[in-house]
């Protein structure tokens, strides 16, 4: 995506002005409340369209900073599809690399390193992860840009130590000294009585320790643009506002950002929620327009706690780009964003097969309907052609079942099951074949456990290898689906008969694909078997009944 004008259909596939006009999924409606918006300011109509998303480099970046860059883009992409790409847009990435380290992330290599460096601001202390970066949180930022960069966002990048040093904060700073008891007037209510005592907007870097200080002023002098306060060793110091000598507090600084680069849209978790009418105030309070907000609901690791940068709870983006593609996690982010989300190992795979599945109907829809396909705002307006045989789940299962250590064992199943499948026709699927042997050595493998069958499942097993050996080699999944049920309703119906089981024990009613996927799968849950036995084929599968029949697989 760019920032330029192109035509509306270099911008999408779809180009029904009127299905664009009535589309409905969240980015379109999000970008239509800002068209809005812009509309009713003086110049609104002709100025660059800022939007922005903030970053604390606190700790490495997570998927939920990517999620914020993400979902900001669909917006950004729908306003540009809205507007028919006649306004310019900006994507500014925020990082707030001048805060003090507060505490040490539980994730570094070396705590103990970092701990004569806590308060200073992120871009002075030492860089615990090795390599040429210049500072903790120059690395953090190198990290984040890196991810950013390779899914391709059209994004430029901020340091708040840069822009606080370059002065282009300086005006609106001065304005803060200007307008300080109106900033505090906002401030101190929201504030308890032993925190308004100490409390100051302006946090100034000592000079002798290269801390970041949390201390009351004595003195803000608007017209020489000073603060004045005493130093941690007791001497009375007085700095200038400006040139990156004093930073703001977080939530002063959210408004002073606003106002000083005109932002028109950001979005925030709902941890926010409560303090955006602080924002807000202290934007409109420095002469700022305050920007359209999106609140989304929070990230939270498997036990429902929120993730955390510093705790590291919760999955990496690294991690999410082992195990699945860069498109299923961005659908993870577009779906309900205001629904709090679990992130943990278990939802990719059906990420990733959600995914598929809406890259499949894609091409059949209506313009309308493409427009509220997730695909249409994951790729910009130009979803790829679909062209996987199988699904995600099933080459998961396919790996289970060969235990298959390289894609080479895969692409001789896939290119039977479809003929024509090949890497390079498929690369699709030629990566989900790397992601799967990978989540299945590391997640299913740990867990996997084959159980014998009973004498009931050992006859229905009996049953089903020998509707198998009656089925041609090249049966459809839809013939060997219905060659299973025919035998399953054949053991039910015979169990009904009888108040015994088929060798004399007691009556079971048999959980016919249950048993299938634990005796014969190793898992609790499983595909659908006509489709896995028509791609893992015939004779593999009446060998892997042999194996559960004698045992060998409960053994092994």
């Amino acid at each position: 995506m760019t920032s330029a004008a192109p035509a509306l259909s270099n911008l999408s596939a779809v180009t029904d002005p009127k299905a664009v006009q009535d589309a409905r999924a969240w980015p379109f409606e999000e970008a239509r409340r800002l068209i809005q918006r812009l509309d009713k300011l003086p110049g609104g109509k002709d100025k660059t369209v800022l939007f922005e998303t903030g970053y604390g480099p606190s700790g490495l970046p997570h998927i939920g900073t990517f999620g914020e860059v993400a979902r900001t883009t669909m917006v950004r992409h729908a306003f540009e599809v809205l507007t028919e790409g006649k306004r310019k847009t900006r994507l500014l990435c925020f990082s707030d690399d001048m805060d003090g380290m507060r505490k040490i992330p539980d994730n570094v290599p070396d705590k103990a390193f970092l701990e004569p460096h806590l308060h200073k601001p992120l871009t002075v202390v030492p860089n615990p992860f090795g390599g040429n970066y210049e500072s903790f949180g120059h690395h953090n930022n190198a990290m984040l840009r890196r991810f950013l960069d390779t899914f391709g966002f059209d994004y430029e990048f901020a340091s708040a130590t840069e822009y606080y040093k370059a002065g282009k904060f300086d005006e609106v700073l001065l304005r803060a000294a200007e307008r300080y008891d109106e900033i505090m007037g906002v401030m101190l209510p929201t504030l308890g009585a032993e925190r308004q005592a100490t409390y100051s907007p302006f946090l100034p870097i000592s000079p002798t320790s290269g801390r970041v200080l949390y201390v009351p002023m004595k003195k803000v002098d608007a017209k020489a643009g000073t603060i004045t306060f005493d130093d941690e060793d007791g001497r009375e110091v007085t700095l200038p506002v400006t040139g990156g000598a004093v930073k703001l507090q977080w939530k002063p600084d959210f408004g002073m950002r606003w106002a000083a680069l005109g932002v028109d849209f950001e979005m925030f978790g709902k941890d926010h929620q409560t303090n955006a009418v602080i924002y807000d105030k202290i934007c409109e309070i420095l002469g700022g327009v305050a920007p359209q907000h999106y609140v989304y609901e929070l990230f939270l690791d498997e036990q429902g706690q929120k993730i955390s940068k510093s705790k590291g709870n919760g999955l990496t983006i690294d991690e999410w780009l082992t195990y699945a593609s860069p498109e299923s996690l961005s659908l993870y982010m577009f779906q309900k964003p205001r629904s709090a989300k679990k992130l943990h190992f278990d939802v990719i795979p059906r990420a990733v097969d959600e995914y598929l599945q809406f890259l499949a109907s894609f091409p059949k829809q209506d313009d309308k309907q493409k427009l509220d396909n997730a695909v249409w705002h994951i790729h910009s307006g130009n979803p790829p052609k679909p062209e996987l045989p199988i699904s995600f789940g099933l080459l998961l299962n396919l790996v289970s079942v060969s235990n298959a250590e390289n894609k080479d064992v895969l692409w001789g199943f896939v290119g039977r099951y479809s003929p024509g499948a090949t890497p390079a026709a498929n690369p699709i699927l030629d990566k989900l074949s790397d992601y799967a042997i990978r989540y299945f050595n590391d997640f299913v493998k740990p867990t996997k456990k084959y159980r014998a069958p009973d004498d009931v499942e050992l006859a229905a097993l009996y049953a089903l290898d020998g509707a198998l050996a009656a089925l041609p080699a090249d049966s459809t999944p839809d013939a060997i689906q219905n060659a299973i049920l025919d035998v399953g309703r054949g053991i039910e119906r015979y169990q009904d008969h009888t108040k015994t089981g088929p060798h004399g024990g007691p009556g079971v009613k048999l959980d016919w694909f249950q048993a299938i996927y634990e005796v014969l799968l190793g898992l609790e849950r499983g595909p659908r078997l006509g489709t896995f036995v028509a791609l893992y084929g015939i004779p593999e599968t009446r060998a892997l009944i042999e194996k559960a029949r004698t045992g060998k697989l409960a053994a092994a």
